[in-house]
């Protein structure tokens, strides 16, 4: 069983950065793609971001693409979301997701793992 924690939200101003952590741990040996989902309230999920394990490729929706980076550690079996220049529309819970396999594009639906989340309010 593999398991996903998330961390790093908070409140940032509008242009501000935040870095959030997720964690992996169990049984993640095959996990082979993670990734970023948020869901702002009253909206619907909105997959963001995804890094395939194996040779460290990253995908980026249109809405992030260029203002957020996902990188790993595999050491420390950690997935980072940098996320630079916020905006309002930025504000939402970030979940963190993790699928055994994803082709080029795809950003994990929580197969494997889905996080309790992490809270990101930006101020305008």
């Amino acid at each position: 069983q593999v398991q996903v924690y998330e961390s790093g939200g908070g409140s940032v101003q509008a242009g501000g950065s935040l870095r959030l952590s997720c964690v992996v741990s169990g049984r993640h040996q095959n996990t082979k793609c993670l990734g970023w989902v948020r869901q702002a309230p009253g909206k619907a999920r909105d997959p963001i971001a995804a890094i395939y394990t194996d040779d460290g490729n990253t995908y980026y929706t249109a809405s992030v693409k260029g203002r957020f980076t996902i990188s790993q550690d595999s050491a420390k079996n950690t997935v980072y979301l940098q996320m630079d220049r916020l905006k309002a529309d930025d504000t939402a819970m970030y979940y963190c997701a993790a699928d055994p396999v994803c082709i080029y594009g795809e950003i994990p639906a929580g197969l494997d793992a889905w996080g309790q989340g992490t809270l990101v309010i930006v101020s305008s």
